[in-house]
């Protein structure tokens, strides 16, 4: 065997300027950019509610000389309530490993990535669990064969009306609340359908770049925001082969929101964060570090309290089953 040897030379070590690391972009969840967040200073109160059927009736009455003008009221439910519910989730350092770590790893920043991430992936999923689901004014089923009531054909589907759908459903929102829908939550998937529709291509085919994109598509379908959650879980518990999935599939959801919340305007939805606790962001959420002596380990702590409320049914039209 010729001397020296290739282990001789070269003594194998962690590369410093790569990592192969899954972190999800902040960009690929939309809990935070769909409704508005409320940060309150208790963790649960009331909130309330103006009667839609007394604001939109008419009332007023041709008033005769000298006689009283027609009155009349509105009611108020404040019965709607909200509990910010608290998550937490850890990571320990312990300093035999921060003392024995080669580069590029680095403990504090990965426990720290580590736990945003968590905290992210619980918040996307407890939103997608609450809106992206059979609760709205309007909940439809794409089918592949002839539409019944409830029903719409598949947008894979080439005699799919896609843009007729999507006027149809602003409609009916807007029909019975008197509001145009501002949001489109849209599946990756049904986007990806959405880039090769022929309807769509048709469509956009003279403007300036013919290319389909989420800007395209906003002002195709005359919305203010057009968000795709990319997100993605592993259902998998810890030491099993993962499975992998996108938090929201083959859905879709168009509702009306406005940009902040305001006393005197409606939402679908409304995200309650508490703030109240030390260190809370906007969102209910921080990341603290202390020392556990007892195990020789400093711990990565993320907490975040919120409450996501569905609070104008009427606001919303949900669609299932999108594509085939």
């Amino acid at each position: 065997m010729p001397q020296p040897t290739a282990g001789d030379v070269h003594v194998n070590r962690l590369l410093g300027n790569i990592q192969t690391v899954y972190i999800q972009k902040q960009t690929a969840f939309v809990a935070a950019d769909a409704f508005p967040v409320v940060a309150v200073e208790n963790k649960s109160d009331r909130y309330p509610v103006y009667s839609k059927e007394d604001w939109m009736r008419d009332e007023a009455q041709e008033r005769a000389p000298g006689t009283e003008s027609a009155g009349g009221s509105y009611e108020i439910d404040t019965t709607p309530n909200f509990f910010c519910r608290k998550y937490a989730f850890h990571k320990d350092i312990d300093d035999d490993t921060r003392a024995n770590q080669d580069k590029p790893i680095d403990a504090d920043r990965d426990g720290t990535l580590f736990v945003s991430q968590k905290m992210l992936l619980k918040r996307e999923r407890i939103w997608a669990s609450t809106y992206m689901t059979n609760v709205w004014g309007s909940n439809l089923t794409g089918v592949s064969g002839t539409p019944g009531a409830g029903e719409f054909k598949q947008w894979d589907n080439s005699t799919a009306t896609i843009l007729k759908n999507v006027e149809d459903w602003k409609e009916q929102i807007a029909s019975v609340t008197g509001y145009e829908p501002t949001i489109l939550v849209c599946a990756p998937d049904v986007l990806a359908t959405l880039k090769v529709s022929q309807e769509i291509k048709d469509t956009i085919k003279y403007t300036q770049k013919g290319v389909v994109t989420e800007k395209l598509l906003a002002e195709l379908f005359g919305v203010q925001k057009f968000l795709v959650p990319r997100g993605v879980v592993n259902t998998a518990a810890k030491g099993k082969a993962g499975t992998f999935q996108r938090i929201v599939s083959k859905k879709i959801l168009l509702c009306y929101a406005p940009d902040k919340p305001s006393l005197m305007n409606p939402s679908a939805g409304y995200i309650f964060s508490w703030k109240g606790y030390s260190g809370a962001d906007k969102f209910g959420a921080r990341i603290k570090k202390f020392r556990m002596e007892n195990v020789e380990s400093d711990r990565i702590e993320g907490e975040i309290a919120f409450d996501c409320k569905q609070v104008a049914a009427d606001l919303g039209v949900y669609a299932a089953s999108v594509i085939a």
